[in-house]
């Protein structure tokens, strides 16, 4: 976007904008957000930066009217994938606090020096002013949404000292920590050990459809699915190993008013660990998408199918009908970039259900036991008793445990050994190209899952596994060529949003109910279509799709 685009963008106050660039007003010395509800600034005061980092590097404070830190994240580090989008999808993880500068820039492969230049010249502000961004996004969150004391708050953003943390809300913001705190608008009274936050993002949000692919490929022990009173899905619970230790997390849709949200229970080991958790949350959600740009985009491109007349103007009306009626559609994303690849191999070519039942049976024999709840604390059957295991784990396990063709369980098992001694990394922040190259090069993994780790891993929103046999059978039926050449030729105008077609085409692939009067009562779960759909296998669709491979 130009400066007369965002001008224009500020003017209208959109606030599909909120996130994506800051604007600072140099008559007043503040930055806000696009959506900001005071008065337009004349545009000669008028200065956009990519950062808050920047904005404040340059010498101004965060709006106390519009909290433009209390934003979702821009979608643009997921569609970047050079050195600044890497660099901030690791900042967001903690790799600075962890780590420090140096550990950033040896994942990403180059000098401190030189990430420092090029975050400068590209984001306005270095890896150090980045990082401090995000731990007062962090502070003022929990200063406003708990109770927790300052101490604690401190440490949970991430700072290494109280003053550090004092110092830094202040300049920051211009208002000290408790001056945040007599702000605050917590919505919920956190449970006793827990941290619940609100989690922003754009709406819409099709919320209920992440929760069907999420509860389709839940593992018991690790992945809990609440349901209402209707038995709609209506919160998602799973454990998770964190640097400092273990940790779970329950999310939950808080419909009512005008402005549903999704809130956030954590229990953390460590509370240092929670802007990671949020950071992880917020990908596997995808929660940082531009749903409406996704939708125009993917409507506007199966509708110009409709110029070329005859099936093509009918299929392309069919699938955009299939975006009208599925708005804020998100790509899942994941929590741990080696957990990802074990279930990508393990769920090659099997149906969605036999996959979740090898990862179950491997879980169950080779994962560490959740550590129990405190003695005399209520029953909740969301709480995990499970860790997915570690690729030392799994090494050690898998050989034993996991059925199936034997070239498979080598894969399962020599992937581990690498990713356990070091051999192979992955991470949020790697290069999509280079990550394709060391993945496809390891015996057993070959296009499918190197395409669909850059889905989940790194979200990239441009992948289009032509290969995959449901998503050519969902392009079959609605009427769009199904040879993988022809398809990739055919989805080329719905660039750079193809990850998001796929998840329309996965749907469509999914063969019709049957009547009512035919339908078993109590097979209700969705399930994966078989390769090949017979009438004894064919249950209640899901809205979203399979994991087979050709």
């Amino acid at each position: 976007m130009d400066f007369a685009e965002r001008y224009r963008i500020i003017s209208s106050r959109d606030p599909r904008f909120d996130g994506q660039f800051i604007t600072a007003v140099r008559s007043t010395g503040i930055y806000c957000r696009p959506s900001c509800p005071a008065r337009t600034p004349k545009e000669q005061n008028v200065t956009f930066y990519e950062t808050s980092a920047a904005a404040h590097e340059a010498g101004y404070r965060a709006c106390k009217r519009c909290l433009p830190e209390a934003v979702p994240g821009t979608p643009a580090w997921n569609l970047r994938d050079d050195l600044a989008g890497r660099s901030m999808r690791l900042i967001s993880d903690g790799v600075v606090e962890r780590e420090g500068v140096d550990g950033l820039a040896r994942r990403l492969g180059y000098s401190t020096r030189h990430l420092a230049r090029v975050l400068t010249e590209e984001l306005g502000a270095g890896p150090l002013a980045l990082s401090r961004a995000h731990r007062a996004q962090t502070a003022r969150t929990l200063l406003t949404s708990t109770d927790l004391p300052m101490a604690d708050i401190a440490f949970a953003a991430g700072f290494s000292s109280i003053r550090q943390f004092n110092d830094t809300v202040a300049e920051v913001f211009q208002l000290t920590p408790t001056s945040i705190r007599e702000r605050q608008s917590r919505h919920d009274t956190a449970a006793p050990g827990s941290i619940t936050l609100s989690l922003p993002y754009r709406e819409p949000l099709d919320i209920g459809g992440l929760f069907v692919w999420l509860a389709v490929r839940a593992i018991p022990g690790v992945e809990h699915l609440g349901t209402d009173a209707e038995g709609t899905f209506d919160s998602y619970s799973r454990s998770l190993a964190l640097p400092g230790g273990p940790a779970w997390f329950t999310v939950r849709r808080m419909p009512g008013g005008s402005s549903p949200r999704l809130l956030l229970d954590a229990h953390l080991t460590a509370l240092g660990d929670l802007p990671v958790l949020v950071s992880r949350i917020r990908r596997l959600f995808d929660l940082d998408a531009d749903p409406v740009a996704i939708d125009e985009a993917l409507s506007a491109a199966a509708q110009a199918f409709g110029a070329e007349g005859g099936a093509s103007a009918v299929a392309g009306r069919a699938l955009a009908a299939r975006v009208a009626a599925t708005p804020g559609i998100r790509m899942p994303g994941a929590v741990d970039p080696a957990e990802m690849l074990f279930r990508a191999i393990v769920g090659q070519q099997i149906t969605v259900v036999a996959a979740r039942t090898l990862l179950h049976r491997l879980t169950l024999a080779a994962g560490s036991a959740f550590p129990a709840p405190p003695p005399g604390a209520a029953p909740d059957p969301s709480t995990p008793t499970l860790l997915f295991p570690t690729p030392a784990q799994i090494a050690e396990h898998a050989g034993a445990v996991l059925t199936g063709p034997r070239a498979k369980i080598a894969t399962v098992v020599n992937t581990a050994e690498l990713l356990a001694s070091g051999a192979l990394e992955l991470s949020f922040g790697d290069d999509a190209a280079e990550q394709r190259r060391r993945l496809v090069a390891l015996p057993g993994i070959g296009d499918w899952t190197a395409g669909y780790l850059a889905m989940r891993v790194l979200k990239n929103p441009d992948v289009l596994p032509t290969g995959d046999v449901a998503l050519r059978t969902g392009a079959r039926r609605l009427g769009f060529p199904d040879a993988p050449r022809a398809l990739a030729a055919w989805a080329t105008p719905f660039a750079p949003w193809r990850t998001y077609l796929s998840l329309h085409l996965w749907s469509a692939s999914a063969p019709p109910p049957r009547p009512p009067e035919a339908t078993p009562t109590r097979r209700t779960t969705a399930t994966a279509a078989t390769r090949t759909p017979t009438p004894t296998t064919r249950r209640k669709p899901p809205t979203i799709p399979t994991e087979e491979t050709p």
